[in-house]
């Protein structure tokens, strides 16, 4: 049964340094307030998965977190680059970042193997491309027509982030709307945390795509409401628009983001303190002018 506890427990606890991690979450229900204390316990040397980096993975790079990145596309949604994680890349800063990537289906599919146990999977993809000179995937023929399709290995990260709208009290958790990769991605991983909008007495089954992670594919659940700002938590939250388009200004300059980092995550408590402060505008010039 997923043990109930606190994101700081949780992390302190199943993040060790070195470890891979996805946080995984496509527009909606993306796991910042997880991000936020991953960075807040200064975690090192971590392999970071996730199909697109999106803010969440610009955050922890550009404070040293992440030794290696797995992805497909990397940008802030509606806005173009990812300042900090291009930085890594193109100087090294805070450290030096390796790369391996995708594409969207071949991460996708790589996740589907992983929660199927199977060693790779296969997918009709990277022709073409010279991406097939850069990452990991091979061309096989079919045993059974002879067509030649794409290999690529399987993910199994050794912890899995998600956020969800709901967990009942036995464990279990739902979430539902664009659901991405979510349960693909908890069901290959060692071990799974959830924060989620709140704890149930029984799991709303209404939302439509509705996914259910029964309690024995779960770690540990941790309440956070709020948790996916500045994306969604479909029925809970609405998407910051003008947090993403934010971001690309404090993203640009190392000092403007450090001076960022610490006044919305590393001086604040929790997830709540952050969202206190997202309230307030005037926080947000003071911190940016210096």
């Amino acid at each position: 049964m997923a043990e109930f506890t606190t994101l700081r427990e949780a992390v302190a606890d199943l993040v060790p340094d070195g470890v891979s991690v996805a946080m995984e979450g496509f527009t909606h229900l993306i796991p910042f307030a997880a991000g936020h204390e991953v960075i807040r316990q200064e975690k090192k040397d971590l392999t970071l998965i996730r199909m697109t980096p999106d803010v969440i993975y610009d955050q922890l790079i550009g404070m040293g977190c992440a030794r290696k990145l797995v992805f497909s596309w990397g940008g802030n949604p509606g806005v173009g680059s990812l300042h900090r994680f291009r930085d890594a890349v193109e100087n090294g800063y805070p450290r030096p970042l390796e790369l391996e990537e995708h594409s969207h289906a071949g991460m996708a599919t790589r996740y589907a193997a992983g929660a199927s146990g199977l060693p790779f999977g296969i997918l009709r993809g990277y022709k073409g491309s010279d991406l097939v000179q850069h990452t990991t995937v091979a061309q096989i023929e079919c045993p059974f027509t002879g067509e030649e399709v794409a290999a690529v290995p399987a993910l199994n990260p050794d912890v899995t982030i998600i956020h969800a709208q709901q967990a009942d009290r036995s464990g279990n958790v739902g979430l539902w709307g664009i659901t991405g990769v979510q349960r693909e991605a908890a069901l290959a991983a060692t071990t799974v945390i959830v924060t989620v909008e709140e704890i149930v007495d029984e799991l709303d089954r209404n939302g439509p795509n509705h996914v259910m992670l029964p309690h024995w594919t779960v770690t540990a659940i941790a309440p956070v409401p709020g948790g996916s700002h500045p994306s969604y938590s479909l029925g809970y939250s609405k998407r910051d628009n003008r947090f993403y388009t934010e971001w690309d200004r404090i993203s640009r300059d190392p000092d403007l983001f450090r001076r960022w980092v610490e006044a919305y995550i590393l001086d604040q408590e929790d997830f709540g303190g952050y969202l206190r402060m997202v309230q307030d505008s005037a926080a947000l010039e003071e911190v940016l002018g210096g």
